[in-house]
């Protein structure tokens, strides 16, 4: 009897530990190997994940080496978030001016240091952006031309699904973006395992496939469109994170979910400040949490800012993967700025003033000197060599 109840808690215990791998049963090895990483990085703290981090900062440009980080604290960030939007236009820069062969080569040298990849994709409107006249960035055609777009009239998201008129330019869009991922390969040819949260903050009004401009089940659908055809394409080297603006409730969070076989990532976006904030991002990381841990992915704050000490204890309360803060976009009259004798103090009134959704260096130096959130350093010897 004794015996048959040991074996028991084994096979459950076994059962437990085998729901814990990539949602797709063809992931490469190498896929299976960051999930796991991620998964034991997790037990022991969070780590800081910086947008753009490689690629500008506030006064620079693509210097290869240099990240705002690294000069704030000493080291890189361990997760190196990039942007694909406009890719789909087949332009050689994103809509942030980011050169996508300056991407590809950061990207294969993040991976060199065993630091995490993320990517997002603001992709273009598919209705919006074919209309005459000047298209700009978060501007006309662009994933924040919504004026016009709702579920029950011109819906964006409907007409790129099968059947739709522009699912054959959105199958397009989708080949050229599978052809740049195809060219993110390691120094042995082997495709660079990364994470993808497409389609992110969708329980917001502000962007094509958000909350009331399609049906939570044409988002779920064409969720599962855009994973299967990257899977098809050979992208198996992906690990895809669902995500949502700011929610009150697992129920909310849940609209649109497409199904646990296409997800590795349970993340949230949430920016704010104060007891509000506090309370709510508190609580929402509860109920994501422990979802994440029932359906055994990984969990994170995939954006928030600004980071205070309030919230780096919140998040201490929770197991959370990473979180991550947007990009410190380079200071459109940094020309000018540059004349000044008191270049480096007019630079820091600026960003305090325009940018006070970014941790500042104090802030920086906190979080870099609290054990339980990671950097670089911290997690490049962490499950590098292990097979899974």
């Amino acid at each position: 009897m004794k015996q048959t109840f040991i074996l028991t808690c084994l096979l459950f215990v076994s059962v437990c530990i085998s729901k814990a791998q990539t949602a797709n049963p063809q992931a490469t090895p190498e896929a299976r190997q960051l999930f796991s990483r991620l998964m034991d990085l997790q037990k022991k703290g969070t780590m800081y994940g910086h947008q753009d981090d490689l690629m500008c900062g506030f006064t620079w440009w693509y210097q290869p080496g240099r990240s705002d980080t690294k000069d704030a604290v000493g080291d890189y960030p361990a997760i190196a978030g990039f942007e694909m939007g406009e890719i789909e236009r087949k332009g050689e820069r994103n809509l942030d001016s980011v050169s996508f062969k300056q991407m590809t080569e950061q990207v294969k040298w993040f991976h060199k240091q065993n630091g995490i990849i993320t990517v997002s994709w603001h992709v273009t409107n598919p209705i919006t952006s074919q209309y005459p006249g000047k298209k700009e960035p978060n501007g006309a055609g662009s994933a924040w031309d919504v004026k016009t777009i709702s579920a029950d009239s011109l819906n964006a998201v409907k007409s790129i699904l099968p059947g739709g008129k522009n699912h054959d330019e959105f199958d397009q869009w989708l080949t050229t973006l599978a052809n740049y991922f195809k060219t993110w390969k390691d120094d042995n040819g082997k495709l660079i395992p990364f994470i993808f949260r497409p389609f992110h903050e969708h329980s917001g009004r502000f962007f094509w496939w958000g909350d009331t401009r399609c049906t939570d089940e044409e988002y779920a659908e064409l969720w599962r469109y855009t994973v299967n055809f990257l899977r098809e394409k050979g992208l198996n080297n992906i690990l895809f994170a669902y995500n949502t603006d700011k929610v009150n409730s697992l129920e909310q969070y849940l609209r649109g979910y497409p199904g646990d076989e296409y997800v590795d990532l349970i993340t949230i976006d949430w920016y704010g400040s104060g007891q509000e904030f506090n309370e709510a991002v508190d609580k929402a990381l509860n109920f994501t949490g422990e979802y994440a841990k029932e359906k055994q992915k990984i969990h994170a704050l995939s954006e928030c800012g600004p980071i205070s000490s309030d919230l780096l204890q919140i998040i201490k309360k929770h197991d959370i993967s990473f979180l991550l803060t947007w990009r410190n976009r380079p200071l459109n009259n940094l020309a000018e700025l540059e004349k000044l004798p008191d270049f480096n103090e007019k630079v820091e009134q600026i960003i305090t003033e325009k940018y006070s959704y970014l941790p500042n260096k104090a802030t920086m130096q906190e979080m870099f000197n609290d054990k339980h959130y990671l950097f670089l350093k911290n997690i490049q010897e962490i499950n590098t060599n292990k097979k899974y």
